[in-house]
């Protein structure tokens, strides 16, 4: 059996007092009909903490994604989405060509709040190019006594190419965020992944006081870890100030590419067009370590990250990928 999910109003917005809607269910011949394209199970939770109905007890939010792309006669396909609550992609994109598929992942309740769960997973088949991206930014709300978790697992087969560039990650004061991304990489696959994380809004003049980021990043490639980053930071705390982490900034931009290596000309082109972007504010690393290209952000904009990731990704991709930079087009809505 099938589960038509609810339509949502007004471009996916939140559901007022969603406990009290019901599924359709479809029978097995007309379920094949909702989406050619993939294999689609949707399950939606009852309730959700931010839109409870008043007297009725906290409910947390647990959603997860599973994706499948292959290589079919010259184009990249996607061939299984499978997803659990709100969280979801809608219809294959390809702004290039049919080689490279691109996918936007939905979350429709705009933000993360404590104790909610999101787990997403996508695996590249064989020769396939993938690009993944966000419509916005990711927020993460106040954490309520609870702790929010995301879990990010990405596998790319032998000569699979992925592309995970999501737009700014937001934490909001006193949020509790526990993140986790690992990705596995099978012998001449490769990989972009950029982040832009901003402590606080501080466009409203919020700073981070309270609360707790964990996040852990790993890159497995031919069996062999080449990558293992941690981060742990409590709001207010001296560390946010120090020179080994924060140094008294709100946003760090970070940039990983694995694969085929790039002359160091273009290393040297991307230091000093990311030097022109910042002015020489704020603090700025580009560094090839073999099979594995980083570059980092610290600063106070995260409007600066943005085009400096974009200038780094726009020299890297040519040389790594065979493909000129193309910005995706959620990026400039």
């Amino acid at each position: 059996m099938y589960v038509l999910p609810p339509v949502y109003e007004a471009g996916l917005q939140r559901i007022n007092n969603i406990q009290k809607m019901r599924p359709t269910i479809l029978s097995e011949e007309l379920a094949p009909k909702l989406d050619s394209a993939a294999v689609v199970h949707r399950i939606y939770p009852v309730q959700h903490a931010s839109n409870r109905a008043p007297g009725l007890p906290q409910a947390h939010l647990q959603a997860r994604l599973s994706l499948g792309f292959v290589k079919d006669d010259g184009a990249t396909r996607l061939v299984d989405r499978n997803h659990f609550g709100p969280l979801l992609v809608q219809k294959p994109l390809y702004p290039e060509d049919r080689e490279i598929c691109q996918v936007v992942i939905i979350h429709p309740p705009g933000g993360v709040v404590g104790g909610d769960e999101l787990e997403i997973s996508a695996r590249v088949g064989a020769s396939a190019s993938v690009q993944i991206t966000t419509p916005g930014a990711s927020k993460w709300y106040k954490a309520n006594g609870h702790v929010s978790r995301q879990s990010i697992s990405l596998d790319v087969c032998a000569d699979g190419v992925l592309e995970w560039v999501p737009q700014e990650t937001i934490f909001f004061d006193n949020a509790h965020v526990e993140l986790d991304h690992h990705v596995t990489l099978e012998k001449e696959a490769s990989y972009i992944g950029c982040e832009i994380l901003c402590f606080g809004r501080t466009a409203s003049g919020e700073s981070v006081t309270g609360g707790q980021i964990r996040q852990s990043t790993r890159i497995h490639r031919a069996g062999k870890l080449i990558w293992f980053d941690q981060l742990r930071l409590s709001g207010g705390s001296a560390a946010m100030k120090s020179a080994l982490m924060l140094a008294g900034n709100t946003v760090c931009a970070n940039l990983i590419a694995v694969g085929k290596g790039v002359p160091a000309t273009v290393i040297e082109a991307a230091r000093e067009g990311a030097g022109d972007i910042s002015k020489g504010i704020g603090h700025l690393g580009i560094s090839q370590m073999k099979s594995v290209i980083t570059a980092r952000y610290l600063g106070n904009s995260s409007e600066t990250a943005r085009r400096i990731m974009l200038h780094v990704w726009g020299l890297l991709r040519p040389g790594m990928l065979g493909r000129e930079a193309m910005v995706p087009r959620m990026w400039n809505t």
